[in-house]
């Protein structure tokens, strides 16, 4: 790695580390929206769910955008044309746009059960639960990323 790093252009480093931020971010997000939002499903507890969507929406979301933009600076950066681009790549790319849609799903399915639990007094939403499950599966695909980000199996 450190190999890598010492041929790598200085100019590099900035749009990369935004990257990098961003990404561990969305993951770290991730992680608390996904424990909170299961924590309000198993204990049936409107606290826990209004926690894990206020991570959706205040963290997971926020640094969905950095990782974004930091992943299209260094792709600037490094003179990918399209052709002949790592596979490796292709499955950041794969991830960030469709987990960035489930991303949003999650965030209104989440939003839409937090409000019912608000109205109506209920302690559970099947909305949230739906949510939840999403919230789980872009996590997993985000960490098939973060392996071939760092691992570059191709």
């Amino acid at each position: 790695m450190s190999l890598v790093a010492s041929i790598r252009p200085d100019d590099w480093n900035f749009p990369l580390l935004v990257h990098v931020v961003g990404a561990a971010l969305l993951v770290g997000g991730l992680v608390t929206a996904v424990i909170a939002l299961l924590l309000g499903w198993n204990r049936e507890s409107a606290w826990y769910s209004r926690l894990g969507f206020r991570a959706l929406v205040f963290i997971a979301l926020p640094a969905w955008f950095v990782m974004r933009i930091g992943a299209e600076w260094i792709y600037s950066k490094e003179g990918f044309s399209g052709e002949d681009e790592p596979g490796w790549l292709g499955i950041g790319y794969l991830t960030a746009d469709l987990g960035g849609i489930l991303l949003l799903l999650s965030i209104i399915l989440t939003g839409l059960g937090v409000r019912q639990l608000g109205r109506g007094g209920r302690e559970t939403s099947v909305l949230a639960r739906i949510g939840s499950v999403i919230a789980v599966l872009v996590l997993l695909a985000y960490v098939v990323a973060v392996w071939a980000m760092s691992g570059k199996p191709d």
